[in-house]
């Protein structure tokens, strides 16, 4: 897509700031020349946005979704004023602290722009790249007191991020992963601290034998947000290894004749013994 196709974009057409938006998603080191930002802001200024259909608005947002550097179009979106008007919960995170390592903290909303720009990195789905997106908009509601651990920010996530697909519209892959990557990502962060019945519990509540394909983009999304912390990038995630180990352990223990008890218990012994070995213990 070519910078000359910028002027006829900025009409009157509530999609053209998204359209427009999309193309610095696209197109490597492309910048919105300061007329056009000017006319964006002024666009959105003047309401353009207010009475765009989220349902309309979705398939250019997912085009943009699905750039090599998606955070490119939040970046144009949020420097016009769009991303308020379009998603105020993602929007609301920028400026709130959270927990790293080194540095000690950082903002929870350019961490969501590095989060998505690594799914596109793996060539993640769309629905992978919309859950990493979302997973921490409880976060820009936690109580002060909270900060930056944000205790139980999933339990005030899951309602916004229910609320979003709804608006939007999303296919149900996408609100589905969306909610389970929210659910489950801290727990995947804390999965070598866990015993075998809890992992063994985790492979159930997810449905990973239902769903393995999901199962995976659960963990190709919290290796993304592993790898979007400062020093972090392109590292190993050993804990997303750990519970594939685990489910495929867990997947081997099937036998239908089997009262549900027995086969969870013998499945919570096959993810022990998997597990065991020096070089996981010490993961």
């Amino acid at each position: 897509m070519k910078t000359d196709f910028i002027p006829s974009v900025l009409g009157d057409d509530p999609l053209d700031v998204l359209r427009l938006a999309a193309c610095a998603a696209h197109i490597p080191d492309f910048v919105v020349p300061p007329e056009a930002m000017v006319r964006l802001v002024a666009l959105v200024a003047d309401g353009v946005l207010d009475t765009l259909n989220p349902e309309v608005a979705w398939p250019e947002l997912s085009n943009g979704l699905m750039g090599g550097r998606p955070s490119r179009m939040l970046e144009v979106l949020r420097s016009c004023g769009a991303l308020a008007r379009l998603l105020p919960e993602l929007d609301a995170l920028f400026g709130i602290p959270q927990s790293a390592d080194d540095p000690p903290e950082v903002d929870v909303g350019e961490h969501q722009l590095l989060l998505l720009d690594e799914t596109a990195r793996i060539n993640a789905p769309l629905a992978a790249r919309w859950a990493a997106l979302l997973h921490k908009v409880g976060k820009a509601v936690s109580p002060r007191e909270f900060w930056p651990a944000h205790y139980r920010h999933e339990a005030r996530g899951e309602p916004l991020v229910a609320a979003i697909c709804e608006r939007f519209k999303v296919p149900a892959e996408c609100r589905d992963l969306a909610l389970l990557v929210l659910r489950e990502c801290d727990r995947v962060h804390r999965a070598v601290d866990m015993r075998a019945a809890a992992i063994a519990t985790m492979l159930e509540r997810v449905e990973a034998l239902r769903y393995p394909g999901r199962f995976e983009q659960l963990l190709a999304v919290c290796t993304c947000d592993y790898r979007a912390y400062p020093g972090r990038a392109g590292a190993q995630y050993p804990k997303a290894e750990l519970l594939r180990r685990a489910f495929k352990a867990f997947a081997a223990e099937r036998t239908p004749e089997s009262e549900p008890a027995e086969t969870f218990e013998r499945r919570v012994q096959a993810v022990a013994a998997a597990l065991c070995s020096e070089r996981w213990a010490n993961a």
